[in-house]
This record gives C-alpha cells, sequence and structure tokens, in this order.
C-alpha cells in the first residue's frame, strides 16, 4: 500500500551532514573573509620590492638634476642604482625567509624532542593555553588528552600557540628574491623613465616627481594593506620619505655643485 503525503504537511527536517572528524558545517552568517585584503606573501615581496625600488633612484636623479647632469647621465646611475637595489633587496629577502625557515626548523625539532622528554609538562603547557581561553574542568583535561593523541598535531599545537610560529612554504626564498628583485627593477624604471624620453633636464625632473609620486602613493598603498597597516597611512608615509629623500638630494647635490 502507498501512503501519499498531504501536500500541505510540512517538509521532514534534513539533518545537516557532519563534516570530518565530527565537525559541524559552519553556521550562516555574513561573508567576513570578503572584507579582508587577500594577499599572500608573493604580493607582500612584490609590494615591499616595488615601494623600495623607487626611492633610491628617484632621489638618485633628483640629486643629480640638481647638479644640471644631462639626462643620459642620470638616466645611467639611476639604472646602475636600481641594478644594486634589486640584488640588495632580493638577497635581503632570500637570506629573510631563509632565517625565517631554519628557525622555525629548530624550534620545531625542540618542541619535538621534549614531547618525548617532558610529556607531562608539555600537557601542562597545553593547558595552561587552553586555560586562558576560558576552557576548564573536565572539558580542559579532555581537550588535553586529544590534542596529545596525535605527536604531529600535539607539535603544531605547541608552534602555534605556545611560539606563535607557522611552518614557511617550501621555496619561499627563492620566490621571495625573484619577487622583490623583479618588483624593485620595475619600481626603480618609474622615475628614471623621463630622464630617458625628455631631453630637457627641469622638465625631466618635474615629471619624474609627478610619475614618482603617485608610483609611491600607489605602492605605499599597497604595501600597508599587505602587511597589515592601515592604506593610507602606509601610502602618505612612503610619499614622504621618498619625496625628503628626493629633496635631501637634490638640496645637497646643489649646495655641494654650487
Amino acid at each position: 500500500m502507498v501512503r501519499h503525503e498531504s501536500a500541505d504537511a510540512p517538509p521532514a527536517a534534513v539533518e545537516p551532514a557532519a563534516l570530518r572528524d565530527g565537525l559541524p558545517p559552519m553556521p550562516g552568517g555574513p561573508p567576513h573573509e570578503e572584507t579582508h585584503f587577500a594577499a599572500g606573501q608573493t604580493v607582500r615581496d612584490l609590494a615591499i620590492g616595488a615601494a623600495d625600488g623607487v626611492i633610491v633612484p628617484f632621489a638618485l636623479a633628483a640629486g643629480l638634476a640638481g647638479v644640471a647632469a644631462s639626462n643620459r647621465l642620470i638616466a645611467t646611475a639611476g639604472l646602475a642604482a636600481t641594478a644594486a637595489g634589486c640584488v640588495a633587496i632580493g638577497l635581503g629577502r632570500y637570506l629573510a625567509a631563509r632565517t625565517e625557515a631554519d628557525h622555525y626548523a629548530t624550534e620545531r625539532r625542540r618542541e619535538e624532542k621534549e614531547t618525548h622528554l617532558y610529556p607531562d609538562r608539555e600537557k601542562w603547557e597545553v593547558a595552561a593555553i587552553l586555560h586562558r581561553y576560558g576552557v576548564k574542568g573536565e572539558v580542559l583535561h579532555q581537550a588535553v588528552d586529544a590534542i596529545a593523541a596525535e605527536r604531529r598535531k600535539w607539535v603544531d599545537f605547541m608552534m602555534r600557540f605556545e611560539l606563535d610560529l607557522t611552518e614557511p612554504e617550501p621555496g619561499r626564498a627563492a620566490r621571495a628574491a625573484t619577487a622583490a628583485g623583479a618588483a624593485c627593477a620595475a619600481g626603480g624604471l618609474v622615475p628614471l623613465l623621463p630622464y630617458m624620453v625628455l631631453a630637457e633636464t627641469r622638465p625631466a625632473l618635474l615629471a619624474s616627481c609627478a610619475v614618482a609620486g603617485a608610483a609611491l602613493l600607489g605602492f605605499g598603498w599597497l604595501k600597508a594593506k599587505a602587511t597589515g597597516m592601515p592604506a593610507l597611512r602606509g601610502a602618505v608615509q612612503t610619499l614622504l620619505i621618498g619625496g625628503l629623500a628626493a629633496a635631501a638630494a637634490f638640496v645637497v647635490a646643489q649646495a655641494a655643485g654650487g
């Protein structure tokens, strides 16, 4: 016998499917992820390299323009400074990333060793961390046992919440050097282009100030967003640094040349 349900009967409630390890689906809410600037580490390297790459060639070109050097000489000297800056910034980012990776590996080996030698103390440290977040009583003991049940996850927890360290991406150092160096080269060309295309020094200097100022604002904004700073403040700070550096080079060159 076939049972026919009334068309007015409410539909049967559908239980949400549980996710991995019994974790229920995330409840509905505002799409908060979309309000954040999704900048990876490569974007951060590009922003830093481009912003820093503008300043030295801009200041050098302004200084040489202050002593009425030819545009060809200014462009040549600026390109040399840009090349040096690419090497310095690229190697700097490479060494910084390598140091970060070596530090993480050293600390992880130490934590793994301590979970073998002093498991009770390491469990107490887990409990102390969770206690700071309001986990108490029997729930605290259960949480500690669950975390310590698998050594890799145990060490992951200690690295993240005790030492505030995250594992660097593989190949991070080489990518950081390449991205920062390439961005520095692109940024360095910005203030030099007017000297390459214009015949007279004074109009080239004014044009260089205009395009370099716009580039410093843009790259400073991107650098600030990528590093978690307020965007407007970062843009203005970068512009002020570049402007002061160029003004100082111009004044000193005129004083020395005069």
